[in-house]
């Protein structure tokens, strides 16, 4: 059963208890899975050793029982009296070793068995009780292991019970799987200690992901960890610091939005009463209703632009990226500002790299209207001089727009392309917050900074175009 422990999701406890007994199920259906194979593995590699290691015991004996047996038919001596002994035997016998000896016509003379002995003594032969068909028995049995000899006498049989051997091995294997069992324990009591460690941060991963659900992303705490684990869990911190300052610029967003389209409301309201009740006659009536239609011409500009904004953040089928040339696309944007660049008296320098294919990956429209908020935010700004340079740069193709203006202050450059946020003679405060979002969804990077002669620069980076860039 699970062990319940109280916190705020109620059965969370049991389900996490459930987890490492889960765990540690598996690890022990494991380690026996594993133990029992190696068991049988190990218990016919013993038992082939040990009847291989009897076998050429008995290949010893058996040559040395040949060899006085052949020095006793040399000299005439009967078998009944025939000192047989085995000496320079080991000790390493696995199990004792029968002796039968038969006479030319088949019949057995004298069963004997030897002893165990040590190292440094002979181990004599003794008879044992064997008829002739008993022994053609053992002969044809599988339970014996046999070595058989031609002797001038007729021929010697050794034989061994392989169930002596097997008992043997048995005994033998019986204590490795003791010590087994032992070192299984200790692997499972440390397996129980690993998995404690290995959950722990789990269970408090789980407790940080309640926060982010429930929208509290400041109060997040980073869990220390390793591994994958960590891993994981670094990435949950950061993501809640992304989602903390997200959360903060779509605050921000509607509290400038507010304000920006409070004002125009204003101006408009106040405007049309005073129309209304009498205030303004004649010329003031004209010019409270020119106001009326400039304030609400720049309230239709700030919706299309935040509305636009929603849009690049939020909707994928509205980038369509289509191969675009850069040079065309600067082009047609001087024409369009031409305009206000004549009524200001602005001069505008394009400049391009010379045999550069300037083509990148984008949404034509999108990154036009990206290139008219800049060059415009520079029309505002410029004294006499706009500079457009296009060109390749570390692989990269590059689009700069520089003026010859005031700069930016080093209190507003962080905050440059952040919404609602307006320089010197700013209009919305919308314009470079959605050239940058144009410009990141072409897979693109925008800066900006200061010119060492004076006047501010905005410079574009993208990654060159390739047939694969609109798969």
């Amino acid at each position: 059963m699970g062990t319940w422990i109280p916190n705020e999701s109620g059965w969370g406890g049991i389900i996490d208890m459930k987890l490492v007994h889960q765990i540690n199920l598996a690890f022990a259906l494991s380690l026996i899975l594993v133990l029992s194979v190696t068991a049988v593995v190990i218990h016919y590699v013993l038992l082939d050793h040990f009847i291989g290691t009897q076998r050429k015991d008995m290949q010893s004996i058996g040559a040395e029982l040949s060899a006085k047996l052949e020095t006793a038919a040399a000299q005439s001596l009967p078998i009944d009296s025939t000192p047989i002994a085995v000496t320079g035997y080991t000790a390493g016998r696995m199990a004792n070793v029968e002796v039968i000896i038969q006479d030319t016509q088949g019949n057995v003379v004298i069963p004997r068995e030897t002893v165990t002995a040590y190292p440094y003594d002979a181990a004599p032969i003794r008879p044992v009780e064997f008829s002739t068909v008993s022994f053609q028995a053992a002969m044809n049995n599988d339970a014996y292991l046999t070595e058989v000899t031609t002797v001038p006498q007729g021929t010697l049989t050794l034989l061994t019970p392989v169930s002596k051997i097997k008992a043997i091995e048995q005994a033998l294997l019986g204590r490795l799987m003791l010590v087994f069992g032992v070192g299984a324990v200790m692997m499972f009591i440390l397996s129980l200690f690993i998995t404690r460690r290995l959950i722990k941060p789990l269970m408090l991963l789980r407790e940080e992901l309640k926060k982010v659900k429930q929208r509290q992303f400041s109060e997040v705490e980073r869990v220390t960890a390793s591994g994958e684990i960590g891993v994981v869990a670094d990435s949950l911190y950061e993501m809640a610091g992304e989602l903390e300052r997200y959360n903060h610029v779509q605050k921000q967003f509607f509290q400038n939005a507010s304000h920006e389209l409070k004002s125009p409301l204003m101006s408009i309201s106040g405007y049309a009463e005073g129309i209304r009740d009498g205030v303004f006659e004649g010329e003031d009536i004209r010019k409270g209703l020119e106001i009326i239609m400039s304030e609400s011409g720049r309230m239709r500009n700030i919706v299309t632009e935040m509305t636009l904004l929603a849009k690049l953040d939020s909707e994928d089928d509205i980038f369509k990226a289509t191969a675009v040339n850069l040079r065309e696309l600067v082009e047609e944007t001087i024409e369009r500002i031409n305009p206000v660049l004549v009524k200001k008296g602005l001069f505008v320098h394009p400049s391009y790299g010379e045999n550069e294919s300037l083509i990148v990956c984008a949404d034509r429209d999108k990154l036009l209207q990206a290139l008219l908020n800049i060059v415009s935010n520079g029309a505002r700004h410029a004294s006499k001089h706009i500079y457009i340079q296009a060109g390749i740069q570390k692989g990269q193709v590059v689009l700069t727009v520089s003026d010859d203006g005031e700069g930016i202050s080093d209190e507003l450059l962080p905050f440059l392309f952040h919404r609602f946020v307006k320089g010197k003679n700013g209009e919305s405060g919308l314009g470079l917050a959605i050239a940058r979002a144009i410009v990141e969804r072409c897979g693109g990077l925008i800066t900006a900074g200061n010119r060492k002669e004076g006047g501010a620069v905005i410079s574009l980076g993208f990654p060159p175009y390739r047939t694969t860039s609109l798969v």
